[in-house]
């Protein structure tokens, strides 16, 4: 019997009212990478330095993006492409051991890892204005050029290993880029960029999609409004009619057997390869 007998097939044109005109962004170009950030140097305030300058090792737990900053400029003589520039702050979860039965201490630093990608975002030579905009002094106003829009999405990224070392893998003398204030704040402190008798390099796995987008006009075919088929539920303060209503969690206490995963189960170790 064939997969779709019996089923109604959707024809658009019996649903299509009109077409209308909507503002939306558009992606003009893309691209993804996947980076292996081997042995960046992770920075400390200098109460948390202390604490690695007495350590004798370390262990890596988890790392996590704080924020990306995004530079967006255009690329002279090749009209329509764009570089990115990228800094990524990265927060980094150690572990500092100080000797054989010394119990881990937790301790958290900042990474800075900086990526470059030149992308395709068309041209635009108009300037924008809004009913929003406020009139002011006219030496204060800011062009108002609309270029395109970087965006830069980031998966979780994955901690793979960190060592201590007694001397810098690189020249600690390096220029480095400045921690922003707010970051400063989140860690209590200014950080340490001077040479001190410890440092902690860690090895970070990234996966980006990075993007130019434009706004532009686009038609569009228009079905109908989206209006809502659900009513709203209200929820109650009792906190043990929530609990009535979450299922019991069977497969918490009976974990799933090689069978039951199917496919995903088989490492396809014994599968022959061409």
């Amino acid at each position: 019997m064939p997969e779709n007998e019996g089923m109604a097939e959707f024809d658009g044109r019996d649903y299509f009212k009109e077409a209308v005109c909507i503002d939306a962004m558009r992606i003009y170009d893309s691209c993804s990478d996947k980076d292996c950030l081997e042995d960046i140097r992770v920075l400390f305030t200098p109460e948390r330095q202390a604490m690695v300058d007495n350590a004798t090792n370390v262990r890596l737990k988890e790392v996590s993006v704080i924020t990306v900053y995004l530079d967006l400029q255009p690329i002279p003589f090749n009209k329509g492409f764009y570089s990115v520039d990228m800094t990524f702050f990265f927060d980094v979860s150690l572990e500092l051991f100080s000797g054989a039965t010394s119990c881990p201490v937790p301790v958290s630093g900042v990474s800075v890892f900086n990526k470059k990608v030149v992308l395709y975002g068309s041209e635009g030579n108009v300037k924008m204005f809004a009913s929003t905009d406020q009139c002011g002094d006219l030496e204060d106003l800011q062009d108002t050029t609309v270029l395109p829009r970087a965006t830069v999405q980031v998966a979780e990224p994955v901690a793979l290993s960190a060592r201590l070392c007694d001397r810098p893998l690189k020249n600690c003398c390096e220029p480095c880029c400045r921690i922003p204030d707010c970051i400063c704040h989140r860690y209590g402190g200014e950080f340490e960029s001077d040479c001190g008798r410890n440092y902690v390099y860690a090895t970070i796995g990234l996966f980006t999609i990075v993007q130019i987008v434009r706004n532009v006009q686009m038609l569009i075919p228009a079905y109908d409004f989206c209006i809502p088929e659900k009513e709203c539920v209200t929820s109650s303060d009792n906190p043990c009619e929530l609990f009535r209503r979450i299922d019991f969690p069977t497969e918490e206490f009976f974990p799933p057997r090689a069978s039951d995963l199917g496919d995903a189960g088989n490492c396809g170790c014994g599968k022959d390869r061409r």
